[in-house]
C-alpha cells in the first residue's frame, strides 16, 4: 500500500505485516542499497511505513525503485 507523491516529492509505503520501519529501512539498505526514512521517526502513526522520497534525477530514482522491486 503507498500514499502520496501526487504533488509531494514523497511517497509513504506500508511496511511488510510483521516487519517494523526500522526492520525495512535496514533491509533495503543492506540488500538493495537504497536509503529511505523509517517510519518511526515521525512518531507512533508513522511506525509500520517507510518513506520515499524522489528529490533526486528521475534516473536515480527509476533505478532506486528497481532495486526495491528485485
Amino acid at each position: 500500500t503507498v500514499s502520496g507523491g501526487t504533488n509531494a516529492p514523497y511517497v509513504w509505503a506500508k511496511c511488510p505485516e510483521g516487519m517494523g520501519s526500522w526492520d525495512l529501512f535496514d533491509k533495503l539498505l543492506r540488500e538493495a542499497h537504497v536509503v529511505t526514512t523509517p517510519g518511526a521517526g515521525f512518531g507512533p502513526s508513522g511506525e509500520g511505513y517507510i518513506r520515499f522520497t524522489a528529490f533526486g534525477t528521475a534516473e536515480a530514482t527509476a533505478e532506486a525503485m528497481a532495486r526495491v522491486k528485485k
